[in-house]
C-alpha cells in the first residue's frame, strides 16, 4: 500500500512524539525538549533528545534520527504499515485502503531513483573527462576544489543534443523521459532530445539523499542562467530545497538553518564550514518550503542577495510567511552588502566576515516595517496613511490572533511615535506631544490654536460615534493600550464623554485596572451625575457585550483609526479651503476635492460598521 505524503504528514502533525517514546523511555523535561538515555545505544549520559514541536528524535551519541513511525520500526521492530495503523488509531485517522494504481506508482518512483543516480554518475564522468575541462577551470575559478565537487556530486551536461540519450539508452526512452532528462516533443514523429546542454549540473536530492532533481547552470553565453528540472514523480519544485540532506543534520548541530537563494551560495557557505544552508530552487520561496523550514528550526534566516532583486525576494518570503506565523514560528534576515551574494561574502571576507552579519539578523517585523518605511517619502498626508493602511493590513494577515494584534500594536506605535513630531497640529491636541512612555504623566489636550481649528474641536466627533468608542473600551478594554494616543487626542467635544475619555486614557497609562467591570464602575460613576442612565450610543459590534469578540475587537480597531484618520482628513480640508481663498489655482482646487473625497470614504467606512455582528 503506498501513503500519500500529504497523509503521513498530516498523521505526525497529529501524534505527539514524547508520548509515542514514553512508554519504552524515561523521559527527563529539558526546556522545550525531552532528554534521555539513548534507546538505540549504551550510554550513561543523555544524549538521546525529543522535540515535540519539529516532530523528530535525535541522538547526538551514535546518531540515531527519525520521526515516530521511525521510532516504532527501529525501537520496537515493527513493520511500516503496522507502525503507521497504530499510531492512526490514536490520532483518529483512518488509514486508506491499498489503491493499485499508488502502488504502482510507488514502485515506478522507486525505480526512477536509479535512473536518476545513473544520470547524476554520468554527469560526474563528464565533468572529470576530456571535455570538462573548461567546466572544471570555471569551478576553479569560483575557488570549488576536487573535494567540494565530490561532496556536492557536481557534474558536465556536455553541449550535445543526444549525449546523455545515447549513452544511458539503456535505461529506456520513456524513463529518462518521465524523469525530466529527455524532452519528448508534443508534435507525433519528432524524437527526444536532452533537457540539459552546455551546464554545470548541480544534483537535487532529497532527504534521503537520493538524486531527484537537477538544476543546471549554462556555461558561456545564453539563457536562462539557470534551468531546473520540471515537476516529475520524483521532484516538486514547491516542496523541495537543495542541500536539505546536509543542511537538516548540520542545523541541529548549529542551532539555526540559513536560507540563500542559489546552488553557489550554499557551496560558498559550505566552503566557509557552514554546512546549514539551503536554497529555493529558482523559484521565491512557497508555503510548503516555509513549512519544511520550519519543521527544522523556528526561525530560520533568510540571507539573500545584497540587490534589489533580492530584497524583493526578501519580502516576498516575508509577506508570504505572515498568514502561516505562530508564537514558535518566524523568520529572520540578513542584507548583505549592495551588489554582493553569500558566496562574494565568503570568498572575500572569510568565515569571519559572513558570522559577523549572520550574528544580527533583523527580525521579521522590523524588516517589513523597514520595507514600508522606505517605499515612498513621507512628505504628505496621503503618503502618511497609505503607511499606515499598509502595516494594518499586514497585520491583519497573520491568522494567529494574538500575534496579530500584537504586531499591529508594535507597527502603530512605531508610527505614531515617527508621525507625532512631524504632523500638523490635530484639533484638541497639543503641538509638541510625545508618543507616552517611561511613565510619563499624560494630561488632557490642551485649547486648539486658530480659529478654524477652534472652530472643528467645538463641534468635534459626534457624541453618539464617541459615546460608541468609549463604551467599545469599556467593553474590549484589552483593545486601550495599542489605541490609548489616537483616543487621547480626538477631539470630544461633548463634556462628559471627554472626561469619560480621560478617565480611560488615565488609566490606561498609569497602571490602573483594565478589566471590563472596572471601567464599567467608571462609566456607571460619571453617568450618576444624570440619573445614572448609560449614555446613548450608536448601535456597533462593540457596543454590544453579546457580540464576537474578535468581530467586535476588529470593528472597534477600525472605528477609532477612522475617526482619528477623519479629524486630520477635516483639519486639512479646512487648512485647504482657506488655500483656494487666497490663491485660487489648478492644484489648491484639486487637493481641496481630493480631501473632500476623503472624508466622504472615511464617513461610509464609519457607517458600514454599524449594526455589524
Amino acid at each position: 500500500m503506498t501513503l500519500s505524503p500529504a497523509w503521513l504528514d498530516e498523521l505526525r502533525a497529529r501524534t505527539v512524539l514524547s508520548a509515542v517514546i514514553a512508554p519504552t523511555v524515561k523521559l527527563l523535561r529539558a526546556g522545550r525538549e525531552w532528554k534521555a538515555c539513548c534507546p538505540f545505544h549504551n550510554e550513561k549520559t543523555p544524549s538521546f533528545t525529543v522535540n515535540d514541536d519539529k516532530g523528530f528524535y535525535h541522538c547526538f551519541g551514535c546518531g540515531a534520527h527519525g520521526d515516530a513511525i521511525r521510532f516504532l520500526t527501529d525501537q520496537r521492530g515493527m513493520p511500516f504499515m503496522d507502525a503507521v495503523k497504530e499510531l492512526a488509531g490514536k490520532a483518529g485517522m483512518d488509514v486508506p485502503t491499498p489503491d493499485p494504481k499508488a502502488q504502482e506508482r510507488a514502485e515506478r518512483a522507486a525505480s526512477l531513483t536509479d535512473v536518476m543516480a545513473s544520470v547524476s554518475a554520468w554527469y560526474v564522468e563528464q565533468l572529470n573527462g576530456l571535455g570538462g575541462a573548461d567546466a572544471r577551470e570555471y569551478l576553479k575559478r569560483r575557488g570549488i576544489d576536487a573535494v567540494t565537487q565530490q561532496k556536492f556530486g557536481l557534474g558536465l551536461a556536455p553541449d550535445n543534443r543526444t549525449a546523455l540519450k545515447r549513452a544511458l539508452d539503456k535505461l529506456g526512452e520513456d524513463r529518462l523521459v518521465e524523469t525530466g532528462m529527455l524532452i519528448k516533443p508534443e508534435e507525433g514523429g519528432k524524437d527526444s532530445y536532452d533537457r540539459f546542454r552546455g551546464r554545470l549540473m548541480f544534483p537535487i536530492r532529497d532527504a534521503r539523499s537520493r538524486v531527484i532533481a537537477f538544476g543546471g547552470r549554462i556555461l558561456g553565453e545564453g539563457e536562462p542562467k539557470y534551468l531546473n528540472s520540471p515537476d516529475t514523480v520524483l521532484f516538486d519544485k514547491g516542496r523541495t530545497l537543495y542541500n536539505i540532506d546536509v543542511a537538516g543534520p548540520a542545523s541541529r548541530t548549529a542551532k539555526r538553518l540559513i536560507v540563500v537563494e542559489g546552488y553557489m551560495d550554499v557551496i560558498g557557505l559550505d566552503r566557509a564550514g557552514i554546512s546549514e544552508a539551503v536554497a529555493p530552487n529558482g523559484t521565491a520561496l512557497t508555503e510548503g518550503q516555509l513549512e519544511r523550514l520550519w519543521r527544522l528550526d523556528p526561525a530560520p534566516i533568510l540571507c539573500f542577495d545584497g540587490d534589489n532583486a533580492g530584497k524583493k525576494a526578501a519580502i516576498r518570503a516575508a509577506l508570504r510567511a505572515l498568514p502561516l506565523l505562530r508564537p514558535d514560528r518566524t523568520l529572520k534576515f540578513v542584507e548583505l552588502p549592495a551588489g554582493k551574494d553569500p558566496d562574494d561574502v565568503v570568498r572575500e571576507g572569510g568565515k569571519e566576515a559572513i558570522e559577523a552579519l549572520l550574528a544580527s539578523p533583523e527580525p521579521l517585523d522590523s524588516r517589513l516595517w523597514r520595507h514600508e518605511l522606505d517605499a515612498e517619502p513621507l512628505n504628505t498626508p496621503e503618503a502618511w496613511a497609505g503607511l499606515k493602511q499598509r502595516l494594518v493590513e499586514h497585520a491583519k494577515q497573520i491568522e494567529h490572533p494574538d500575534l496579530s494584534r500584537m504586531y499591529r500594536e508594535d507597527w502603530l506605535n512605531r508610527f505614531y511615535e515617527l508621525r507625532r513630531p512631524n504632523q500638523s497640529p490635530i484639533p484638541g491636541a497639543t503641538r509638541d506631544r510625545r508618543p507616552f512612555a517611561n511613565g510619563q504623566r499624560w494630561t488632557p489636550p490642551a485649547p486648539p490654536v486658530g480659529a478654524n481649528a477652534r472652530a472643528i474641536a467645538q463641534q468635534g466627533i459626534d457624541a453618539p460615534t464617541a459615546r460608541a468608542l468609549i463604551l467599545g473600551f469599556a467593553n474590549y478594554p484589552e483593545e486601550l493600550p495599542a489605541h490609548c494616543e489616537q483616543l487621547a487626542h480626538l477631539p470630544i467635544a461633548d463634556r462628559g464623554t471627554a472626561k469619560l475619555r480621560d478617565e480611560f486614557v488615565e488609566a490606561a497609562l498609569h497602571g490602573g485596572a483594565l478589566d471590563r467591570e472596572a471601567l464599567h464602575t467608571i462609566l456607571g460613576t460619571e453617568n450618576g451625575a444624570s440619573g445614572g442612565t448609560s449614555p446613548r450610543a450608536m448601535g456597533f459590534s462593540f457596543t454590544r457585550r453579546d457580540s464576537d469578540p474578535d468581530r467586535a475587537r476588529s470593528d472597534l480597531a477600525a472605528a477609532v483609526e477612522i475617526v482619528a484618520a477623519s479629524e486630520e482628513v477635516e483639519q486639512a480640508l479646512v487648512d485647504a479651503t482657506e488655500r483656494l481663498k487666497r490663491d485660487v489655482t489648478e492644484e489648491a482646487y484639486e487637493e481641496q476635492q481630493r480631501l473632500k473625497q476623503a472624508q466622504k470614504e472615511l464617513r461610509q467606512r464609519l457607517a458600514s460598521l454599524v449594526g455589524t455582528d
